[in-house]
């Protein structure tokens, strides 16, 4: 078995309690993203998108953040994607962000819905036309023959919308995972990090509480 016990790395960052942190988890995000952003992380609005079938089997991948406000945090997919299809059997995921020049990470758990049709549109013509292109011909997370399959598909999708504006494809929009608990992350010196959590209650006020490392 390979080990990696030598792999070590001390986290001489700031604090991160109670008294520093915002009362509003969503302020405390957008406060921690920009920093990420300002430290030059490459593609800083990164997470994992952890979702599950109806009987709990889980998956994760890499998607991009696409906007975030006090409903939730979006992104874009095909609705035939493997994990569209575990959201319609399952509507419940997590994300995880991690910034690792600022040793820093942030969870959020919560439900998805699809986005208005209308949001998607306004986000799709945003898009670079070759993303455009890729979103038609892609059907997500199915077997393809080849390389060339993809390419002659391309091909294809050129040809037709050659001269025009490409239209949003109906099985690509946007999700909105809506979250009910945060938790923000600080690596501290000597592996004793700071993680502090936010839970939404009924009153939709949040309870922010310290954890162990």
């Amino acid at each position: 078995m390979t080990t990696f016990s030598n792999m070590r790395t001390e986290y001489p960052n700031e604090p991160l309690d109670l008294e520093h942190a915002d009362a509003d988890p969503f302020a405390q995000f957008a406060n921690w993203l920009q920093a990420a952003i300002d430290a030059n992380h490459v593609e800083a609005n990164a997470m994992s998108l952890a979702t599950a079938t109806a009987n709990g089997m889980p998956s994760a991948r890499m998607v991009l953040l696409k906007g975030f406000d006090r409903q939730g945090f979006v992104f874009f997919t095909n609705y035939n994607s493997r994990k569209a299809t575990e959201i319609a059997e399952n509507p419940n995921a997590a994300l995880c962000f991690y910034w690792d020049k600022l040793s820093r990470q942030v969870r959020a758990e919560g439900t998805v819905e699809k986005i208005a049709a209308a949001d998607s549109d306004a986000y799709f013509v945003t898009r670079p036309r070759d993303s455009q292109i890729a979103t038609w011909v892609s059907e997500q997370s199915t077997v393809v023959e080849s390389r060339a399959t993809l390419d002659e598909g391309a091909a294809r999708i050129i040809e037709q919308f050659e001269g025009q504006d490409i239209p949003r494809p109906p099985h690509w929009g946007g999700y909105r995972v809506k979250p009910f608990r945060f938790e923000f992350w600080q690596g501290r010196p000597g592996r004793l990090h700071d993680r502090i959590a936010y839970s939404l209650q009924d009153d939709n006020s949040w309870k922010i509480q310290r954890l162990a490392p």
